[in-house]
């Protein structure tokens, strides 16, 4: 492929869609960058779990949210993420991590910080980026070449998501990610919520082979048309 246009391709949902699955396959079939900003999310939430912070005060969590140094690896095939120099690629992926990160990832403090992390990552991917997350089209990158959002019915998210979690049952899975969507919807800092210019797709009857052609079939489109 020739030096294709940098395009910055921003891809929004709730859990158990195939977000990252598709955003990462995307972004190495067309040679760009990758980032997954929930695991910056979960990474900050892993340090204050780490670190005894008070998840049930935000005030607590405002103070010391400067603190923790993230850096994310944007390589879709590997995308490693670091905080002080510890990878936590595993670690933020645990039950306890995913049951504090809609606390934590609700105070505006750490959103400022991980939105400022998220557009410096993003401004400087050369060849352009895939950038996943719940609130990437609506603010961290409202000018993005393309939004996608994708979407799925409770039950299909909670047989992929319980998939992933050894061990877990379909419905409290199901039970789970209704709470955290409420959760993440309902926040007063960048709700997670369709950008008014984002494609939808709904990704329940497609299988994952489906849901990234018809992304990747989006993001040439949009090239061409740069």
């Amino acid at each position: 492929m020739e030096s294709a246009t940098p395009v910055i391709v921003a891809i929004d949902g709730p859990a158990g869609t195939g977000k990252s699955s598709t955003s990462k396959a995307v972004a190495a079939q067309l040679g760009l960058s990758y980032l997954d900003t929930g695991a910056q999310y979960r990474a900050i939430t892993w340090w204050m779990v780490s670190n005894g912070i008070d998840i049930d005060d935000p005030s607590a969590i405002a103070a010391v949210a400067g603190k923790p140094e993230i850096v994310s690896g944007t390589d879709p095939e590997g995308p490693a993420i670091t905080v002080d120099g510890v990878d936590v690629s595993a670690p933020i992926r645990t039950q306890e991590v995913s049951s504090k990160v809609s606390a934590v990832s609700a105070v505006p403090e750490v959103r400022t910080r991980i939105t400022e992390l998220q557009r410096s990552i993003a401004a400087s991917a050369e060849k352009g980026i895939v950038v996943e997350g719940r609130d990437i089209g609506t603010t961290v990158l409202p000018d993005a070449d393309l939004k996608i959002f994708l979407t799925a019915s409770p039950e299909a998210r909670a047989a992929r998501r319980s998939g992933e979690l050894k061990g877990a049952d379909v419905h409290s899975t199901r039970e789970a990610l209704i709470k955290r969507d409420a959760a993440d919807s309902s926040r007063k800092t960048s709700p997670l919520a369709k950008a008014d210019d984002a494609v939808e797709v709904d990704t329940t009857e497609l299988t994952l082979a489906q849901v990234i052609e018809c992304v990747v079939t989006l993001v040439e489109e949009k090239r061409a048309e740069k």
